[in-house]
């Protein structure tokens, strides 16, 4: 609240920030908290202390967002700013040390931020020790990675796969595009992930391929089959690590370098096949290309799952 005027604090005059700048007076201030309040609550605040509380109420609101692609952004962004108004916040700092680790994102920056919040608060050693634990392995692992095993679909054990290396994706529900640069038969991840990501609630659990792939917000995840659909546009992906997968983007899809197709032998003739399919088939009727959803685009049973939340499509490095 804001007040307009001076005198005793029944002769002011308030102005409701979060209501539309509705005017109110004291008594009518008390009754939208909900009880008496003494003379300090009708104290005038800075603009800091104002956008700080706005900034505050976009944080509680990623806070208890489902885990999707949205919440996590709002999150994201919203530490990104508190932080810049108010940069030694512990609470805020630590959450958004933890949502980077989380992410996989700038592990560099996380043990800047850890080092930041010892320095601030060493109470905080025993989160701070444990996160720069993981992150120094994180790091390790980017730097020294194992030797890959080589993947081939025609393997018995990879039969259910449907997409291959290289192809433009879109998640179904989280509406976000994407390119696959690797894949598993089954979830690989560890049962506490499978828990967090609520994966059970896919209708086919862990037990079906899942997808790594590079995001166009710079994240890279590992989203279910089921969650994943053929892009109807194929576009480039502008993630900083395509080159450290591709060659190049052709056409409608990436070209996997030597590398990854050392890793994925089988996978760029599965995908020129794929791409043959969905996006240089003619309809005879009229010449025009069909969208990998056939003639007539999307069903709607699939639009109606674009505003459904996904819970199995957070980072994955390392897998």
């Amino acid at each position: 609240m804001y007040h307009f005027r001076s005198g005793d604090i029944y002769d002011f005059v308030y102005i409701d920030a979060f209501g539309k700048g509705k005017q109110l007076t004291a008594k009518e201030c008390e009754y939208l908290i909900g009880h008496q309040v003494t003379a300090d609550y009708y104290n005038a605040i800075s603009t800091t202390e104002v956008l700080l509380r706005m900034v505050g109420n976009l944080l509680n609101i990623g806070k208890r967002g489902e885990g999707n692609e949205k919440s996590y952004q709002l999150l994201r962004d919203s530490l990104d700013l508190y932080l810049t108004i108010n940069p030694d916040n512990v609470q805020y700092l630590l959450l958004q040390a933890r949502l980077y680790f989380h992410l996989g994102i700038w592990p560099e920056k996380v043990l800047d931020i850890l080092q930041h919040i010892q320095a601030l608060d060493p109470s905080q050693h025993g989160a701070v020790g444990y996160l720069v634990q993981h992150t120094l392995e994180h790091i390790q692992h980017k730097k020294h990675p194992v030797e890959p095993e080589v993947k081939r679909r025609s393997a018995p054990e990879h039969l259910e796969l449907q997409y291959s290396v290289g192809l433009i994706m879109k998640h179904k529900r989280s509406g976000y595009n994407c390119a696959i640069y690797g894949w598993d038969s089954k979830c690989t991840m560890s049962q506490e992930w499978i828990t967090t990501m609520r994966v059970h609630q896919l209708s086919s659990g862990a037990n079906q391929p899942f997808y790594n792939v590079l995001v166009q917000d710079g994240t890279c995840r590992y989203a279910a089959q089921e969650n994943l659909e053929p892009h109807s546009a194929p576009l480039e992906i502008a993630h900083p690590e395509v080159g450290r997968y591709f060659s190049e983007f052709h056409d409608s899809h990436y070209v996997a370098n030597e590398e990854l197709q050392t890793r994925y032998p089988e996978d760029m003739a599965e995908t020129l096949g794929t791409i043959r399919d969905l996006y240089h088939r003619l309809m005879p009727s009229s010449g025009q290309q069909e969208s990998p959803n056939g003639p007539e685009g999307p069903s709607q049973d699939q639009d109606s799952q674009e505003n459904q939340d996904s819970q199995e499509n957070q980072d994955t490095m390392p897998t």
